[in-house]
């Protein structure tokens, strides 16, 4: 299980981040957990997992998979395949790849029979509840208006953060609540735990900074304040 508060690194398909540049970032976010003793996790590319999973202690998860068991199949990223390579868990349904209800409901059954995490995105407060009634560990309020825009959803639209909140303790005490979209500072991440989420999911803030690790140190401050 992801120890929380948390801070979740999307590498997307950025060129910063590619092969690499992936473990010199995982490298980073793992130098910065060690150092103020805080949770945090990256998510790089498919083609990256492995490479970044034996370089790093930290938590790595996959961006998406398919719900496809391992077989006569060509072009799938299996649930095996990426705890094989050495992912702890999965984002699913991310604004940048969008599925059905179904395909949640079967990667969040089989990553939890291989004990795998799953980080479960929504975009709209109902959404946030209809994905915690599957039982994920950690479902991601993001409205993906906000998503790259440096307008952090916690402070342009907290009622939208409070409102899942409410919907996912409704339909599943279980499930812990983070939220993304636009974080790019500590007062971010202060802002969104304040609000009563675990953590953040971020990308660009992180991976497209100049200095990542001294953004990565201000957002695990932040942790650490919240505690």
């Amino acid at each position: 299980m992801l120890k929380t508060p948390t801070i979740i690194v999307n590498f997307k398909a950025y060129r910063e981040s590619l092969g690499k540049k992936a473990v010199e970032l995982a490298r980073i976010a793992e130098e910065v957990s060690r150092e103020l003793n805080v949770s945090i996790a990256v998510a790089p590319q498919a083609t990256d997992i492995r490479l970044v999973a034996s370089a790093v202690s930290i938590p790595v998860f996959a961006q998406a998979v398919d719900s496809v068991a391992v077989g006569a199949l060509t072009g799938h990223v299996t649930i095996e395949s990426i705890k094989d390579a050495g992912a702890v868990g999965t984002i699913i349904n991310h604004s940048e790849r969008r599925v059905q209800i179904s395909l949640i409901s079967e990667v969040v059954k089989a990553s939890r029979e291989l004990n795998l995490t799953t980080v479960v995105c929504a975009d709209t407060p109902e959404v946030t509840a209809a994905v915690a009634s599957l039982n994920p560990e950690f479902v991601a309020i993001e409205p993906p208006e906000l998503i790259g825009t440096g307008i952090p959803v916690s402070k342009a639209k907290p009622e939208v953060v409070t409102n899942s909140l409410e919907k996912v303790r409704s339909v599943n005490s279980k499930s812990k609540v983070i939220c993304g979209a636009g974080i790019t500072t500590g007062d971010d991440v202060k802002a969104a735990l304040r609000l009563g989420t675990v953590g953040v999911l971020l990308a660009s803030g992180v991976v497209k900074a100049k200095d990542p690790k001294k953004v990565l140190i201000e957002m695990g401050n932040a942790l650490i304040e919240s505690l």
